[in-house]
């Protein structure tokens, strides 16, 4: 759970959408923009378990993502 905690405390620094999440098929979607987003904290989410969905500029996770 600390990891779901920092990747989304990372997220909350560039957006803060009145429906952050979607899940859906065992994906946790996020629903801020990977534009602007740091080289750094988008190394570091990766390693917290979210990647960088290129279709639909967001981050997703197949690590949190279970509905």
């Amino acid at each position: 759970m600390k990891d779901l905690i920092k990747a989304l405390q990372i997220l909350l620094k560039y957006g803060n959408p009145i429906y952050p999440t979607h899940c859906e098929h065992d994906i946790l979607n996020v629903n801020i923009s990977s534009d602007g987003v740091s080289k750094e904290d988008i190394k570091m989410l990766d390693y917290l378990g979210f990647f960088v969905n290129e279709e639909d500029n967001t981050f997703d996770s197949y690590k949190f993502g279970s509905c």
